[in-house]
């Protein structure tokens, strides 16, 4: 009996070595961390429960029936963080460059279909060169099954990536249908084709960072949520994003103890909104000030900046916030904010975490850049995403909110639960001035003084939040210190709402 409990344990030190320690120390010398140390990072200490750690490929084409590491490249499980159970795969890049085999992806699946069926999130570390090109055909029906089990997921458990080095080719695709990817700045990267055949076949001369690199994808083309500055901040990070979840849609948002007191005010938000209507305020600061403890995980901060989401607690429960940010092209919606926001309005719902939106938009952003980008079909986007939501939906707004964007935004014609506005609020179909120009066109033109007074008339008549309310569709003028405990009461209200919508298959949002 001891001979042979001597060969399991030589045979898991094996195992644990992944590609040596030659291997392991290239790592570490380009800034990564091997496979093992992120997933002891991400979960409880002693947590991970280990599966198919003596796997190894079948494949004998190219020499490669003499080269067999156990596990394949890719270490598979699950574990807890903060008690509660995560499933994960982590590439490892010692072993054969991480590529991907047909054992390498059954590795995969079986922890996919292993969470969807015990209802827990899964977290997916990338660190690979791709498919495994001696085995063909078989790699590339690895990655479909992966895909598949990516789609069967979708809206049933949360899915997250995390891009810790090179993420190219068939690998791109399953980060691309989870719900949220991050990278690691400097060390990952992530594109259909690398740069060698970029160059031949567009005759572009691109380095890593510049064709995929964190920067890029996380400020630039929307593909990541998030840049980190290193393995230890992208593991501890995701520890903090997975306690806003729950393990699956079966469950309703986590609530956790809180210390922060419902009814808290705040009377520096009185003196928020600036005097002059064109300037700008941070709307962060509301965020912080409305939340529990100022604790707010931004999603795609460093992408369309003008507007904000992210994950919060009210009394201790998750939610999710979107808000419009004066900041950054006074908070308007274009394309880029539309995907983002509907995106995670989308997740939310699926999740059953309640949405609050703060809302200062002035309209959505005119120009033709913007409508021969599809301005129309994007900003649809969002205006779906809000309307088929059928989770709790509280809404603020605190100053502009004109044209079709305050329809979007969570109003009240889009099943709004609550519908809060600040004094300072003006919902009107456009700014005061314009609206002039076009109704008193004929009997002011070239009149300044008139135009002046008109505009006067039409600030006086629409330009604050009381014709709205006057017909319902804002339930209540709120001072702007109450927020918070307005908010809180709101959700607590808003806790045994149920809504359904008609049966469908799916529905088609326009994509």
């Amino acid at each position: 009996m001891q001979h042979i409990l001597e060969e399991l344990e030589i045979r898991r030190e094996r195992a644990r070595a992944g590609g040596g320690e030659k291997r392991i120390a290239a790592q570490h010398a380009k800034g990564k961390l091997s496979a093992r140390e992120r997933i002891a990072l991400l979960l409880d200490e002693n947590s991970f429960e280990e599966y198919d750690m003596f796997v190894e490929h079948r494949c004998n084409e190219f020499g490669m029936a003499d080269q067999k590491v156990p596990g394949d490249g890719v270490v598979t499980g699950w574990g807890t963080v903060n008690g509660r159970v995560v499933y994960v795969f982590s590439k490892d890049f010692t072993v054969f460059g991480g590529s991907l085999s047909l054992t390498h992806a059954q590795k995969i699946v079986k922890v996919q279909r292993a969470a969807a069926r015990v209802g827990a999130p899964v977290i997916g570390i990338f660190d690979a060169g791709g498919a495994r090109i001696q085995e063909g055909v078989d790699s590339l029906a690895g990655y479909a099954d992966i895909f598949m089990e990516n789609v069967l997921s979708s809206g049933v458990i949360p899915q997250i990536s995390v891009i810790m080095g090179p993420c190219a080719g068939g690998d791109v695709y399953s980060p691309a249908m989870t719900d949220f990817i991050f990278m690691v700045k400097d060390t990952s990267y992530m594109y259909v084709t690398g740069p060698d055949v970029v160059k031949t076949v567009t005759n572009e001369t691109l380095t890593h960072e510049e064709l995929g690199g964190a920067k890029l994808h996380s400020s630039k083309s929307g593909v990541a949520d998030g840049a980190f500055e290193n393995d230890l901040e992208a593991m501890t990070q995701i520890r903090r994003l997975v306690d806003f979840l729950p393990g699956s849609n079966r469950e309703n948002a986590p609530v956790r103890e809180s210390y922060d007191d419902g009814e808290r005010v705040e009377n520096s938000l009185d003196t928020l909104i600036p005097a002059n209507p064109n300037k700008p305020y941070d709307m962060k600061e509301l965020i912080l000030k409305t939340v529990d403890e100022a604790d707010f995980f931004e999603i795609a901060p460093d992408y369309a900046k003008n507007i904000i989401c992210g994950f919060a607690r009210v009394e201790g429960q998750s939610v999710g916030v979107v808000a419009n940010q004066p900041m950054a092209l006074a908070g308007v919606l274009d394309i880029d904010a539309s995907k983002k926001a509907a995106r995670f309005v989308r997740f939310c719902d699926a999740f059953n975490i309640p949405i609050i939106t703060l809302v200062d938009v002035p309209g959505f952003m005119p120009g033709a850049k913007q409508e021969v980008g599809g301005l129309i079909k994007h900003g649809a986007k969002l205006l779906f995403a809000y309307a088929e939501a059928t989770v709790p939906k509280v809404t603020v707004i605190t100053r502009k909110a004109y044209g079709g964007a305050y329809d979007v935004m969570s109003s009240k014609h889009l099943r709004g639960d609550v519908n809060y506005a600040w004094p300072t609020a003006e919902i009107a179909v456009m700014g005061s001035k314009g609206a002039v120009e076009i109704i008193f066109r004929a009997e002011a033109a070239g009149d300044p003084a008139k135009l002046a007074e008109k505009e006067a008339e039409y600030k006086a008549r629409f330009a604050n939040p009381f014709v709205a309310a006057q017909r319902g569709y804002i339930d209540d003028v709120i001072m702007p210190h109450s927020t918070r405990r307005r908010i809180a009461k709101a959700l607590r209200s808003l806790k045994g709402k149920k809504i359904s919508n008609p049966w469908k298959k799916h529905d088609n949002i326009p994509l």
